[in-house]
């Protein structure tokens, strides 16, 4: 078990952030073996260029910095906050003094992966850092770049989601929700999915939570340079890994309101933008953009300003229709 010992300076310093870096990572480790496999249809997809990288580019020296009980170091580090992007990461990685790079692979470099003599080469030259990076980059722009848009709206949503019940319910119900292990009991957080880890203070400086669709359950980062961190699978990834019926699922819903609005009105379990729910269905802004005004216009939702985006939500209308439909 995993416990952090929480106080309120605590709550009132943990964020939310987004990290390219460790989605990238952790879609590395699954295509390796080294986690929860890929739903099918991505593997197949996926899996032709990623034996390809391995075969043209240093990937294997990057995936050497990875093994079952260990995750990524430098190559994925932490985020700033909700805009972080690939180049914010890639720089950062770039930056990297050899050193540090240096120290982590003697400690983390250490399985057979390693052991090459072309893996060996990468990570013992005096351009390591570099070469890792443009590995990273390629993968980046052939494994995740066109797909991310669209993963980044899902974790975006599910952000929006949890401050919502953090304005609604509070803290406590808000982490609970993020994985059925973790529990809040008298102040501090448990987390019962993890081996015997002892207890972690948080020490005035808040918990960082970073949603997933890639993760496998909930991961977490205890070690500087990042701070204490909880990585869980974000709301909705269910849905894109076709773990359940996405859109449109009943019949008498499609019938009634048409396909692609259907797809809509159910895609709003959270609130979202207009933009959001483009990305992450796949569909045209004006399209999407017609079909809210029709449904708004139906009593079916209704739209609130956020920051800069405006979020549409269902209306207890659309709620009875969905949950009747079911």
């Amino acid at each position: 078990m995993l416990r952090f010992e929480v106080s309120v300076e605590d709550l009132l310093r943990s964020r939310f952030a987004l990290s390219p870096a460790l989605d990238l990572c952790l879609l590395l480790r699954s295509l390796a073996g080294l986690d929860r496999p890929l739903p099918r249809a991505w593997a197949t997809r996926l899996r032709p260029a990623f034996e390809r990288l391995r075969r043209e580019t240093e990937l294997d020296a990057v995936l050497a910095l990875h093994n079952p009980q260990a995750g990524p170091g430098f190559v994925a580090p932490p985020p700033r906050g909700l805009n972080q992007t690939w180049a914010d990461d890639l720089a950062v990685i770039r930056a990297t003094p050899l050193e540090a790079a240096r120290h982590e692979v003697a400690t983390t470099a250490t399985g057979p992966s390693a052991r090459g003599p072309r893996v060996r080469a990468v990570l013992d030259s005096t351009d390591a850092v570099s070469r890792i990076a443009e590995a990273m980059d390629q993968a980046w722009h052939e494994l995740l770049a066109t797909d991310w848009p669209q993963l980044r709206a899902i974790c975006e949503r599910d952000v929006v989601h949890r401050v919502g019940v953090i304005g609604e319910h509070g803290w406590a119900t808000t982490i609970e929700s993020l994985h059925p292990s973790i529990a809040w009991r008298a102040g501090d957080i448990e987390i019962g999915y993890f081996p015997p880890v002892g207890d972690v203070r948080l020490a005035g400086d808040g918990l960082l939570l970073i949603p997933s669709v890639f993760v496998a359950n909930i991961a977490a980062h205890l070690d500087d340079p990042w701070p204490r961190t909880l990585v869980y699978r974000a709301r909705g990834t269910a849905a894109l890994w076709g773990e359940q019926a996405t859109a449109p699922r009943p019949d008498t819903l499609t019938a009634l309101v048409g396909r692609a609005r259907a797809r809509l009105l159910l895609a709003l379990d959270a609130p979202a933008s207009t933009s959001h729910l483009a990305r992450s269905l796949a569909m045209a802004p004006g399209a999407v953009g017609d079909h809210l005004a029709i449904l708004r216009g139906a009593g079916l939702l209704v739209r609130a300003r956020s920051g800069r985006s405006v979020l549409y939500r269902r209306t207890p209308l659309g709620e009875a229709l969905v949950a009747g439909s079911g």
